[in-house]
Parts: structure tokens; C-alpha cells; sequence
């Protein structure tokens, strides 16, 4: 409906339909039950899931998706993830956490939701949780706060209950002794690479064979969708200019903000550096600490201590003569933080040691502390309310401009009657946005979701709002071979050595089973790499193998001591032998004993939530609207 809405909200009968639903909104309200048909997906016992709640997630997960496809979804990928069941068992599971944690008594307060609310950063203007903008960005989103903190209580009410689940795992002792003697059972492989980029110059290129393999994969070639847009955008910063702040609101906000404008002292510093660092001997600190002593007394005698600094510093700030600029206190070493507060301008201390080396340090000038007057201050004040302010108020002109546009029936219109110009794109894709404002992540998604006619909501950015109209769409389509034959043949390629790699790798295999050994199935001139000894532990680590392939090879006996396949690792395929297996029985000390079992208790934790939830799915009445999916 709303789709619908968008593409004729140009046409002045738009304000009828409005006013008609608004009408039997009143007089019929909205129930769960339209005409006898169910508007929920699911129910679960006595809880209803909306399709409004399932198409929000599963929408969420699309547009993510496309995000990471570069703006077009493959034909069938979404099919093949069964995404839509994947959606709906997760909402079902959802439910049931909230209903078993009810049964059990975990409840979730009021306050607790509040609490959670306010901390979120999504609703904060200057670190404080800010009313306005709440209703602001829920407004945005098509939500209103009640149905907002419902959702946030659900999901506090989630994790009490996983929590609280969690809580009955536990690790017997004699599990812990097993689990490290498992991790502490070695192997040794042997193993050889069969890379497909050394066949590449064994790939024959034929124009029939080359038309066929593009037929099969040519919906690798789409080419990106197109739109052109125009928009309307309202920026923050021409609207700065319009906002006045009286003098008795600047003196208020200074009044009650007086903490932030104490300026603490500051002390002005020069410091030579002789560095030693944590592999430095005895010896070698010995050596410049006896330096530092030497140069210490250079400037006593009245030597220019800031070309000390720049003839013996070993500090970045050596070259500027050691200059450390203006400190206030707690901002140094604190045996230099300590020197520096107890020194007079124009007094050089004695050595001071700190884990960075031995410093000398000449204090130059200190700046007394205190409070900022407001003069001082106020137009800074002014410009942080003005900051605050301006959202609010741009907020208002874009929302103006919108309901102006729907009442005048098309952007063309609206602009007649306005200075503002409507703004027009070219064609672009999500890969090659236009410039500002246009280039905004928030704004480019908002707009790939439009269809051609149709007229977004108020899109918020960082630097302002946008209204986005689509003119028009260039769907994605399939080129012609000729067109990008280059990289065609290319990939073509690349896909024909990657498979002569593979049958290569199965002959390898094949041949070390029936010959017994992996050493006398490679060619002759090529050379069997071999592990050390790696454990469950260490073994990521300490080979030059990927983690699946020593995982998998633990799961091998010396009776069998082959994959049934190749390892594949993008165009790279690993044939291995298992060589040796052995075990030494050790006892964990405190730490590693500790760290295992950790481990076990995660794991433990998980199944014990697995399990209960799938004892909670089965015992549930579970209804499935089918049409809906």
C-alpha cells in the first residue's frame, strides 16, 4: 500500500484516498482480522507474529544483502538461502524465549527499558538523551514509542532469559582433563598444493566452447541498475545563520555549564631526552643516564638549553628545541607531571627517570588557572546552541516543503511556485554516487529502494534532509559477448585452469590411495612438504596449512589417513596424508585449566539453549500463515 501510495502521491486524488482511510480507521479501527483473513504471519500458542514484524526483519536482511552485492541481488540467491523460513524460525524462537522466560518469571521493568533507551547514542544530542529527537527518528521510521519500547523490552527480556538458562551450565572436572588431553593430542601431516594458475597457460580458447561457458555464467556480467533522480535538499548549514539566540539564553546555558569552562593551570616545558627502551641492558641505561648527567650540566653552566635540546634530544620534539608546549597537570609521565608542578619559570630540574629514558626539563612559563569569562566564551556558546537548534529547524522546512509538494501534485509545480530549485541527476549507480549531498550511504540506500515514480519520505543525512524523487531506472542487463570479450576470456580462463587444477588434485589423491603413499603420487620433480607436530591448540598456528584441513585431518585414523576430497582454498587444491598421530598424557597447569574451562563452558551454555528451545518448539502450538510466505 505504501508503494502504491508513494508512486501516485503526485496526483492530486492523493488527499482523497487519505482522507477515505482515515475515515474507516475511525469507524472500523484495525484489527488482527480483515475480511476473516489473518494479517500475521505466525502464531505462537496464544502470540501473534505481524507480517508488518516479519517483512521489517526480512527486509532489513535483503537490503543488507544488496548492499554487499553492490546493489543487485543474484536471480535465485535468496531462494536458495530459504531466507524467508530462515526469517520466520528466528521470529518463532524469538517468541518462545519471551513466553518460556515469562513462565519462569523473568520480567523486565519499565525503568530497566528506560535506562536502555536513554543510553542508546542514536537518541543523544551532546552525550544527553534528547525527547525531541526520539520522536523525531521513530517518526522517521514509521514507529511510535510505544511499539518501540514493547520491542526493546522484548529484547532485554531475551537476553534475561538466555542469561538465566545460561546460568544451570556447568563443567565437571573430569571433562576438563579430557577436553586437554584432546587438545593436546598431535599429528603430523604431509601435504602437496596443486595451484590452477600453472595451467592457466594449458587453457585453449574456443569461440563456440568460450559462447556456451558465457550463456551459463552471463548473469555474472549485469551490469549495475541506473536511476536518475531528482531532489530537493535542505542543509543544515544555510539555516545556521537564521537562528538568533538571545543573550538571556547564551548567560543561562553559561550559567548552568559554568564546570566546562574552568580552565585548570597550565605549565609551559622544554625537556631533553636520552631514550632507553625495555630491551636496554644494565649497561646501556648506565650509558645515558651518565649522558643526561653530562648534559645537565652544560645547561646549568647557562648553555641555551633549547639548543641542547636540538643538538642531544632523542624525543620527536627535539628539532623544535624540545618544546612541549602548554601541559595542565596529569598530562605527562607522572615523574615528569611531578617535576614540572613543583618547578619556578626559568628552573631546570634535576634528571628525571620515567620507562621512556632520562629527561631534563626546563620549566618556561605557567599559565593560572580559572573560569572562562562568558565574553570569552559566548560565541562559542551560541554556536553549540545554534547546533542544536538547526535540526529542529531545517526539520521543519523540509517537512513544510514536503506537504507542499504533495499538495500541489508534482516537484515540477512546487518549484514553480518556490526560489528553491529541484535538483536533477544523471544516471548513476550505488558504485558511483554523485557528489554531496547525493554521496551520503543513508541517502544512496533510501533511494535504491525507490521504484521509478516514487516519491521518498524525509531522508535525514548528517549534513541536512532530502526529499528524493526517481525520473527514472536502467534495469540491469546482460552485455553482449563482444562487447567485454577481454574479460570474458579472461575469466574463462581462469575457470579452466581452476578445473584442470581440480582433476589433477583428484588424480593425485586417487593415486596415493592405491600406491599407499602421497610421496609416490606427485610428480617426480615436485617436492611433499611435511608439519612438524601440531595439536588441536597450536595447530593453526604452527602450519602452513588452513585451520579446516588440520580440523579435518584430527577426524582421520592412520587405517584411512586420506580426505575423501581435496581441500579447495579459492583456486589452490591441498591433497594430505595423515603420517603419525600420538597422544602424552599432561595435566593442565591453573591458567590453561581455567582457560579450557571457559571454553567448555561456553559451548556448554549454547546447547543447553539449544536444547530447551528445541524442547520449548516442540511442545508449542505453532501456526504458519503459509499463503503469506
Amino acid at each position: 500500500m505504501l508503494n502504491i501510495l508513494r508512486k501516485r502521491s503526485q496526483s492530486i486524488v492523493i488527499q482523497v484516498i487519505v482522507l477515505v482511510i482515515a475515515i474507516v480507521f475511525i469507524f472500523w479501527g484495525v484489527g488482527t482480522n480483515i475480511g476473516n483473513k489473518r494479517n500475521y504471519i505466525a502464531k505462537v500458542n496464544d502470540e501473534e507474529i505481524s507480517f508488518s514484524e516479519y517483512q521489517r526483519a526480512y527486509d532489513s536482511i535483503v537490503d543488507n544483502y544488496r548492499v554487499q552485492f553492490g546493489g543487485s541481488i543474484p536471480p535465485g540467491f535468496l531462494e536458495a538461502l530459504g531466507l524467508k523460513q530462515q526469517v520466520l524460525n528466528q521470529l518463532i524462537q524469538t517468541a518462545l524465549i519471551r513466553q518460556g522466560g515469562r513462565e519462569m518469571g523473568v520480567t523486565v521493568s519499565e525503568l530497566e527499558t528506560q535506562n536502555k533507551i536513554k543510553d542508546m547514542d542514536v537518541f543523544q544530542t551532546n552525550g544527553q538523551f534528547d525527547l525531541n529527537l526520539y520522536k523525531m527518528v521513530l517518526a522517521q521510521n514509521a514507529m511510535n514509542p510505544s511499539s518501540f519500547e514493547a520491542s526493546i523490552n522484548n529484547e532485554l527480556l531475551n537476553s534475561k532469559v538466555q542469561e538465566a538458562l545460561q546460568g544451570f551450565a556447568i563443567v565437571p572436572d573430569g571433562e576438563v582433563q579430557s577436553g586437554f588431553e584432546l587438545n593436546n593430542e598431535e599429528i603430523q601431516l604431509a601435504y602437496y598444493a596443486v595451484e590452477s594458475e600453472k595451467f592457466l597457460n594449458k587453457v585453449e580458447v574456443k569461440e563456440d566452447e568460450l559462447a556456451e561457458w558465457y550463456e551459463e555464467n552471463k548473469n555474472n556480467y549485469l551490469t549495475e541498475a541506473q536511476i536518475r533522480l531528482r531532489y530537493l535538499f535542505f542543509d543544515y548549514a544555510e539555516d545556521m545563520d537564521k537562528l538568533e539566540i538571545s543573550e538571556e539564553k547564551l548567560r543561562e546555558q553559561y550559567e548552568q555549564n559554568r564546570e566546562q569552562y574552568v580552565v585548570p593551570e597550565q605549565r609551559h616545558a622544554r625537556h631533553i631526552l636520552f631514550a632507553v627502551s625495555e630491551a636496554d641492558d644494565a649497561d646501556v641505561r648506565a650509558e645515558k643516564k651518565g649522558k643526561a648527567e653530562e648534559v645537565l650540566q652544560f645547561a646549568r653552566e647557562g648553555r641555551d638549553f633549547t639548543e641542547l635540546a636540538r643538538e642531544y634530544s632523542e624525543d620527536s620534539s627535539g628539532p623544535n628545541g624540545g618544546d612541549l608546549g602548554f601541559l595542565a597537570r596529569g598530562e605527562m609521565a607522572p615523574p615528569v607531571d611531578q617535576a614540572v608542578f613543583q618547578m619556578q619559570p626559568g628552573e631546570i630540574s634535576d634528571v628525571v627517570e620515567t620507562r621512556f629514558g632520562y629527561h631534563i626539563i626546563k620549566l618556561e612559563e605557567v599559565r593560572e588557572g580559572g573560569t572562562r569569562s562568558f565574553e570569552e566564551v559566548r560565541e562559542e556558546i551560541a554556536d553549540g546552541m545554534r547546533n542544536q537548534e538547526v535540526r529542529g529547524y531545517t526539520f521543519k522546512r523540509a517537512s513544510q516543503a514536503y506537504e507542499e509538494i504533495i499538495r500541489a501534485g508534482s516537484l515540477e509545480k512546487y518549484n514553480e511556485q518556490h526560489e528553491k530549485e529541484v535538483r536533477q541527476t544523471d544516471y548513476f549507480s550505488r558504485s558511483t554516487p554523485p557528489g554531496p549531498p547525493l554521496s551520503d550511504p543513508d541517502l544512496m540506500q533510501t533511494a535504491f529502494r525507490l521504484n521509478k515514480g516514487e516519491l521518498s519520505s524525509l531522508v535525514q543525512t548528517g549534513e541536512g534532509y532530502a526529499i528524493l524523487f526517481v525520473d527514472d531506472v536502467r534495469q540491469p542487463e546482460v552485455p553482449e559477448l563482444d562487447a567485454i570479450r577481454d574479460r570474458v576470456v579472461e575469466d574463462y580462463t581462469m575457470a579452466k585452469s581452476v578445473e584442470l587444477a581440480r582433476r589433477s588434485a583428484e588424480d593425485i589423491l586417487q593415486k596415493a590411495r592405491d600406491e599407499k603413499s602421497l610421496a609416490q603420487a606427485i610428480p617426480p620433480s615436485e617436492n611433499l612438504r611435511k608439519t612438524g607436530y601440531i595439536s588441536r591448540a597450536n595447530g593453526p598456528a604452527e602450519a602452513d596449512l588452513p585451520e579446516q584441513v588440520i580440523r579435518k585431518s584430527f577426524e582421520m585414523s592412520l587405517k584411512d589417513p586420506y580426505p575423501a576430497e581435496p581441500f579447495v582454498q579459492d583456486d589452490l587444491f591441498i591433497v594430505y596424508e595423515l603420517l603419525e598421530r600420538k597422544i602424552e598424557e599432561k595435566t593442565p597447569d591453573e591458567q590453561q585449566r581455567l582457560q579450557l574451562e571457559e571454553q567448555l563452558l561456553t559451548s556448554t551454555r549454547n546447547s543447553l539453549l539449544t536444547a530447551w528451545l528445541t524442547s520449548m518448539q516442540e511442545n508449542a502450538d505453532i501456526w504458519i500463515n503459509e499463503p503469506l510466505l
